[in-house]
């Protein structure tokens, strides 16, 4: 019997699902670079770059082990630009009793999956992807009944169910969430570790001449290229943010600061993300360097609840509330997305730094995706389809699956309070307390009103006021709705006027 195995892009680890049962003397893995995934959105060069690198050094690894690899380069001239014309293509050259795959990340490419056993005529088993710590299935069963789905309580049980970061029944350190440790601004005298990018070797070097030529007005640069490509690179880069970064990371995770990108954070997530390497491994390691005394509490818990939890709890939202769920505009945000989103240029300094980083490395930290890009479309009332896309674009970590819970529901609370219990909104104030971005800023953050004040502080205000009839009854933004009532109401005239001054600045850039 021949069995036509397909791995996907996101899928490169050898303990795939699709793989466990291999039979290398009858079986063939095929693994397609297509141009329908290259191009769904504008993807960051960098990002398309680093998965067909992964790709290619991936069948290179299962080729060394004696295992049939039929592999489709983006640039062959017979190659059909999909997943569903790839495949039947290569059904064509194997002739499979059976074809085998483990479920996607995405809807869309779940829903391909589903129609091939009747397209092809073959049996398709769609196998569980169980590089994730909860099912599909165990999260349903979670959610089930539910008004409400608050990650703490799933984080919770997840942590009972690993065992990780326990102390028999209890949480190590008497607590759950040490997050109100992980706040402090960083310090002046305080220097982050040097980060090495690696250099191209010389499949990674094709890659890169192939994306610069074919996807040339794709956003983000290249010649800084230096990610890991194979499993033994990312391991590295894993240890070295053991040693180096997580004895800190807790303390400064939320701090921002100009030309340091990468401050303690792990900077594994397109890793963890592609395959490369695997939730548990991360979480073990971590747990191992707390227990050796090597790293805190509070930097390790924050850590495995970013994996463990978070990341655990939007897949299982995704899956549970897909396809319907990216639909919902709970706040009916409508403005376009403003072009400084791609050009990063704006006389906001926080936005425009933001956005030469993620041009540069294809990336930026969760505080930096949150509180400064995302919490200016949330205030800016952008449409939620129109950020989402940027972020599936732009970032080298960025899936469906993990992307759209986290912009749809954390950033623009456009599922009305599913997934984030308040919408996170905040002023100037926030972004002057966490970064230096604002030294270097047109905008003064202490200002309150007129052309020369930060916008976020206006913004913000003219948020609640637009969305008091969503909001007011919020339970966690009651302070907020009491300061604006007691505010006098010719101030609150003067924030509507203020807003409405920016925002149809920014509709005339729009249009122009």
């Amino acid at each position: 019997m021949t069995t036509l195995r397909l791995v996907l892009g996101d899928q490169l680890t050898r303990d795939l699902a699709s793989l466990s049962d291999l039979d290398p003397a009858g079986d063939v893995v095929l693994l397609v670079e297509v141009a329908e995934e290259t191009t769904y959105v504008g993807h960051h060069k960098q990002k398309i770059a680093l998965i067909l690198s992964a790709m290619r050094h991936f069948s290179a690894e299962l080729s060394d082990e004696g295992i049939r690899v039929d592999y489709v380069r983006l640039d062959d001239p017979e190659n059909s630009g999909s997943f569903t014309g790839e495949l039947a293509r290569a059904i064509t050259r194997h002739h499979p009793d059976r074809i085998v795959v483990t479920e996607p990340g995405e809807w869309r490419v779940w829903e391909m999956m589903r129609a091939w056993g009747e397209r092809f005529a073959l049996p398709v088993e769609i196998r569980e992807d169980d590089r994730f710590f909860c099912s599909r299935g165990r999260f349903a069963r979670w959610a089930q009944d539910r008004k409400s789905y608050r990650m703490e309580f799933f984080y919770r049980e997840m942590r009972r169910e690993t065992g990780l970061l326990m102390d028999g029944d209890e949480p190590e350190g008497g607590l759950w969430n040490f997050d109100k440790d992980n706040r402090k601004s960083l310090p002046a005298s305080l220097r982050p570790p040097k980060r090495d990018r690696l250099a191209p070797d010389a499949i990674t070097q094709d890659v890169i001449d192939l994306v610069a030529s074919r996807f040339a007005r794709h956003f983000g640069d290249l010649d800084t290229f230096g990610w890991a490509v194979t499993r033994r690179d990312a391991l590295e880069a894993l240890d070295h943010f053991v040693a180096a970064c997580l004895p800190l990371y807790g303390d400064y995770q939320d701090a921002m600061q100009t030309g340091e990108p990468f401050l303690f954070h792990a900077v594994l997530s397109p890793y963890l993300n592609c395959g490369l390497l695997n939730a548990r491994e991360i979480c073990v390691a971590a747990e191992r360097a707390y227990r050796t005394g090597h790293a805190p509490l509070n930097a390790v818990e924050g850590l495995v609840r970013q994996i463990l939890g978070w990341r655990e709890y939007v897949r299982g939202i995704y899956w549970l509330r897909m396809p319907d769920y990216a639909a919902t505009n709970a706040l009916n945000a409508c403005r376009p997305l403003p072009w400084f989103y791609w050009s990063g240029e704006t006389k906001l300094n926080c936005i425009a730094q933001v956005v030469a980083e993620t041009r540069q490395n294809a990336y930026a930290h969760h505080i930096q995706r949150l509180m400064i890009t995302g919490n200016f479309s949330l205030l800016a009332g952008i449409a939620p389809r129109e950020i989402e896309a940027w972020y599936l674009a732009v970032y080298a970590d960025a899936y469906d699956w993990v992307e759209l819970p986290n912009t749809h529901g954390m950033v623009m609370f456009a599922d009305g309070g599913l997934l984030a219990s308040k919408p996170y909104a905040a002023s100037g104030a926030y972004i002057n307390r966490m970064s230096d971005y604002c030294r270097g800023c047109s905008y003064d953050p202490k200002l309150k009103s007129g052309p020369k004040a930060c916008p976020f502080n206006y913004l913000y205000w003219n948020f609640l006021i637009e969305n008091r009839s969503s909001l007011h009854r919020n339970p966690r933004m009651g302070m907020p709705y009491r300061s604006l009532d007691a505010m006098r109401p010719d101030r609150r005239q003067e924030i509507e006027s203020d807003a409405q001054r920016f925002l149809s600045e920014l509709a005339d850039e729009a249009e122009a």
